[in-house]
């Protein structure tokens, strides 16, 4: 049997390995999670007369960096000027020279999303009319190189050792306390504490170059390293490592109070303490991935992030612990094997873990895809679809491992009172070969005083032949290997002991060798023991193959985070389609209604606080769009106002409400350009005017959109 264990775990590792490879390989290069949903220019259109500025909305805030927005003339040359500059909301813009020729343009632009995934595109437009151009419009980014594989396979190795190190201590401290002391689960849970730590080290000096330039030579660049310290996700990376000190405290008090006695009430008190300190870190080490990533931005990210906290503790209890199980099975000492109630106490974890992801699994596949459909159409739902598969193929095997546990518990299960009677048996030579004083064997009753060597020898092969109805034949043929030594050896201690006391006491040094020789020989009889036990042997192969399944399940998840959330994916395929329609200079009239204007007369109930708000926006039409708002009092004199803002609805597509911040122009006037419209119909703009600390009011009326 333990032959068989090394090649096991290789193939395991194997898998994780080629899984790993294949997924990470296979993802989507801009698997991003902002997309763009509109630009003004739109992509593809003719435009008359060269614009001003080049404006693009996101479905998401982005940051944007000096060089994030670019524009190319038909010969590749830059023809943008300045920074690109937010103009609130999720709209960007970056201004262009004046009196640029007739011809194609590309606009190319590289951002990071608000949820830390690098976006990359381009697109076209021309002037006057379309043209050759030298310039590939190709959506190239930062993370499809090197860089960003090394990235991707950095966040796949965060979450492994995460899972390893949270899931292996809470394996110990919840269901097998005795745990602490077995060097093999040592050694898992500090593995995952220093794969944690190493790629999170990684991840920041990844980060700079990830987002960026996607350069290996960049990694060490001190100055985007800089950078990265003052955006979320290097937050998030900083205060994750701060954490890690904390539990690496966490595992050496664990690990250290295995080697003190101590009564009942002082290991309770011990235990308590490690649980709600070990809860803590673990707690917040999974805030620094739900505060970064997916959970922190879109729908009800107060609601999400505590959500996404509870799924990463559930996957570290289910999937950590059940690899710290898998351990002790196949590693743990035959005089520290794991007991059937340490199996049980975990089953009954890992089916609170099973519900609890359940439960926020079905919450964040709600706000991730947000319809039925995106389950097929997005590549989002396809990976969910098959993470929700691999789970339920996770929980037919542990509902067997489950079978396997109940039978281990029986009070006539097969092999428990055998152990018990072989453990006895095979004290017989470590006693009997001693000062002369024999115990009471499988055989019968031994004798106390000055043995003889035909009663040592009747006496000694009893454990040997017991162990050889064994039907492990390797371990049988290591017994026949120890047998001479150890009768040979008892033979020579009594026939030492009964002479005329030449040699009282025998050679220290033999008899330390004899001892170890029949410790070895008692320790191999008790694991063959238990390798063979049939319901212990069962639920080692249920284990192994719920590990195996879990690999490719934690390598499914890494790829999810990595990929744009279905619903995100739809919107901006909606929004692409409504704004990516070719326009002829001739026909840019016929597209809109022409310039809108509403007026709204409002009241906040205060002092000063009636007048009349008015509201341009030219042309009206789908696309971008420029607003311009006039605030004056009931007479007619402009005045200014401490707050204004708008907010565009579309109820019947349920879009909206999309907010939009005016900038001050002069007193009493604002404005904002490239506000984009999505799509056409009867639009809800509302004004929220605030005239002192406590009076507000909103208005609205509605507006035709072409």
């Amino acid at each position: 049997m333990t032959q068989t264990i090394a090649p096991r775990v290789r193939t395991l590792v194997l898998l994780f390995l080629a899984v790993t490879g294949a997924l990470l390989a296979g993802a989507a290069p801009a698997s991003a999670h902002a997309a763009l949903t509109g630009s003004d220019p739109r992509q593809g259109t003719v435009v008359e007369t060269a614009p001003a500025q080049v404006s693009l909305t996101f479905s998401e805030p982005v940051a944007v960096s000096d060089d994030a927005l670019r524009v190319l003339d038909p010969k590749g040359e830059r023809v943008d000027k300045g920074d690109p500059a937010g103009t609130g909301g999720t709209t960007y813009t970056v201004r262009l020279l004046g009196g640029l020729p007739d011809g194609t343009y590309t606009v190319t632009y590289q951002v990071v999303s608000a949820d830390s995934h690098p976006v990359a595109g381009a697109f076209t437009f021309s002037v006057g009319a379309p043209s050759e151009t030298s310039v590939e419009a190709s959506a190239q980014s930062s993370a499809d190189g090197l860089v960003g594989s090394l990235y991707g396979a950095g966040r796949y190795l965060s979450y492994a050792g995460f899972v390893v190190m949270v899931g292996g201590a809470a394996f110990v401290l919840a269901c097998w306390q005795r745990g602490s002391g077995v060097r093999a689960v040592q050694r898992l849970v500090v593995s995952g504490w220093l794969t944690l730590t190493a790629s999170t080290l990684a991840l920041l000096l990844l980060r700079g170059s990830y987002t960026s330039s996607g350069k290996i030579g960049d990694v060490l660049d001190l100055t985007l390293l800089s950078g990265v310290l003052q955006t979320k996700t290097g937050a998030a990376l900083v205060s994750r490592l701060l954490l890690l000190a904390a539990a690496a405290l966490f595992i050496a008090v664990l690990f250290g109070s295995a080697q003190y006695r101590r009564n009942d009430e002082e290991r309770r008190d011990l235990s308590l303490g490690l649980a709600v300190g070990g809860t803590v870190v673990a707690a917040g080490l999974a805030a620094s991935w739900a505060m970064s990533e997916h959970a922190s931005q879109g729908l009800q990210p107060g609601l999400a992030m505590p959500v996404d906290v509870v799924h990463l503790l559930a996957v570290a209890a289910w999937l950590g612990g059940l690899t710290a199980l898998l351990v002790a099975l196949y590693r743990a000492p035959a005089d520290t094997a794991v007991d059937t109630a340490a199996v049980q106490r975990f089953s009954r974890l890992a089916f609170g873990s099973v519900i609890a992801l359940v439960v926020t699994g079905i919450y964040q596949s709600w706000r991730q895809l947000g319809s039925w459909s995106a389950f097929t159409d997005t590549r989002y739902g396809q990976l969910l679809l098959v993470k929700i598969g691999l789970v339920a193929v996770m929980v037919g095997i542990a509902y067997a491992s489950r079978r396997w546990t109940a039978r281990l518990a029986e009070p006539g299960a097969p092999g428990t009172p055998r152990e018990k009677r072989e453990e006895t048996a095979a004290t017989v030579p470590a006693t009997g070969g001693g000062a002369g004083q024999e115990g009471t064997g499988a055989t019968g009753t031994g004798e106390t005083g000055a043995g003889t060597e035909k009663t040592a020898a009747a006496s000694a092969p009893t454990p040997v032949s017991t162990a050889s109805t064994d039907t492990d034949a390797d371990a049988d043929a290591d017994a026949e290997r120890e047998k001479p030594a150890v009768v040979t050896g008892s033979a020579e201690v009594r026939a030492e002991d009964s002479g005329a006391g030449a040699k009282t006491g025998g050679d220290s040094a033999r008899a330390a060798q004899l001892a170890r020789q029949r410790a070895a020989v008692a320790t191999a009889r008790q694991k063959r023991l238990r390798d063979a036990d049939p319901n212990r042997f069962g639920l080692r192969r249920s284990v192994l193959a719920e590990a195996g399944v879990a690999v490719v399940l934690l390598a499914i998840t890494t790829v999810l985070t990595q990929t744009e959330p279905g619903r995100t994916e739809q919107e901006a395929e909606r929004a692409a389609s409504a704004s990516s329609v070719p326009s002829a200079p001739s026909s840019s009239s016929a597209q809109g209604t022409g310039a809108v204007t509403l007026n709204m007369p409002f009241d906040t109930g205060g002092k000063d606080g009636k007048g009349v708000v008015t509201i341009d926006l030219d042309p009206a039409r789908v696309g971008g769009n420029s607003l311009h708002v006039y605030v004056e009092r009931t007479d007619g004199k402009a005045f200014d106002v401490p707050e204004l803002k708008v907010a565009l609805t579309l109820s019947a597509k349920s879009i909206g409400p999309l907010p939009v911040v005016p900038d001050r122009v002069s007193t009493g006037h604002l404005s904002a350009s490239g506000v984009q419209i999505p799509m056409a119909g009867d639009w809800t703009v509302e004004v929220t005017v605030r005239t002192s600390d406590i009076d507000q009011v909103t208005v609205s009326k509605n507006a035709q959109i072409g």
